[in-house]
C-alpha cells in the first residue's frame, strides 16, 4: 500500500498535515510519500492507494496548478481508474474548472463538473454536522470559498447542520468513483475514527485507527454537542 501527500509545504494549513500523519501512525506497514513542489509526482509512474492534499492559502492553489497541469491526463485516468483520493479544503478545487478568486477566472484541472467562487472579504467560519455511509459526520469550516456543483455530481456528505458546498446545497463535498473532496477541516479523519476505519478498509487494512477507542470517545462527546439544536453551528 502507498500513500502520497502532495506538495505538503504548501498544503497544510489547519493543521490538515495531521490527516496524513494519522494514517501513517495507523498503517505503519505502508509506504508513505511526501512529494514536494518540485518533484516528479509517484502518482505520475504508478498508481498509488491514496493521494491526499490539505487546505493552501489562495495564492498557493495557483501554485499547485501549475504544478499539477502538466499530469492533468493522468489525474482524469487515475480517477477514472478508482484510485482513492482525498482532497480537503480548498485543494479540491483544484479539479474543478474553474476558480474565480475576488473577479479572476483561473482555469483548473477540469476533471470534475463544479467551479469555485473565493471572495477575500467574506470568510465563513462554521461547524459541520452531516451523513455518510450511514454514520455522523462531524467537522469544521474555515473558508472564503463555496463550490457550484453541475446537476449530476454526487456529493460526500448529506448536510445535517452547517454549510454544504455553499449556503443552498444540501450536501458537501464532491465525489466520484473513490475521489472525495471536501472542504470539512478537523482534521477530518481525526474528528472521525468511524469514517477513518472505513476507509481503511477500503484500502485493504482491516487493523482498527490508531488511538480508536479515545477517538471515539471525543467523537461521541462532539457529536452530542453539533446535535444539540441550541447550540448554533454558524
Amino acid at each position: 500500500m502507498t500513500i502520497e501527500y502532495i506538495y505538503p509545504e504548501i498544503a497544510n494549513l489547519f493543521g490538515d498535515s495531521a490527516n496524513f500523519k494519522y494514517l501513517k501512525k495507523s498503517i505503519p506497514g505502508a509506504e508513505f510519500i511526501e512529494t514536494g513542489l518540485n518533484d516528479v509526482p509517484a502518482f505520475a509512474s504508478t498508481a498509488p492507494s491514496l493521494i491526499y492534499m490539505g487546505a493552501m492559502s489562495e495564492n498557493s492553489q495557483k501554485l499547485a496548478l501549475s504544478r499539477l497541469m502538466p499530469h492533468k491526463e493522468c489525474l482524469r485516468e487515475l480517477i477514472e481508474g478508482g484510485t482513492h483520493f482525498l482532497f480537503t479544503g480548498n485543494s479540491f478545487e483544484l479539479f474543478g474548472k474553474y476558480i474565480e478568486q475576488n473577479g479572476e477566472r483561473i482555469p483548473a484541472l477540469d476533471i470534475l463538473d463544479f467551479y469555485a467562487v473565493c471572495d477575500t472579504g467574506k470568510r465563513y467560519n462554521g461547524f459541520f454536522l452531516g451523513e455518510h455511509g450511514g454514520e455522523k459526520i462531524t467537522a469544521f469550516n474555515s473558508r472564503f470559498s463555496n463550490a457550484f456543483p453541475g446537476d449530476g455530481v454526487q456529493g460526500f456528505a448529506k448536510v445535517i447542520r452547517g454549510r454544504g458546498l455553499n449556503a443552498d446545497c444540501t450536501y458537501e463535498g464532491v465525489v466520484k468513483n473513490n475521489f472525495i473532496g471536501t472542504y470539512l477541516l478537523g482534521p477530518l479523519l481525526v474528528q472521525n475514527p468511524l469514517y477513518m476505519r472505513a476507509l481503511m478498509q477500503e484500502l485493504g487494512s482491516e487493523q482498527e485507527p490508531a488511538f480508536f477507542a479515545a477517538g471515539m470517545e471525543a467523537y461521541a462527546k462532539r457529536l452530542a454537542e453539533f446535535e444539540d439544536t441550541k447550540r448554533e453551528l454558524d
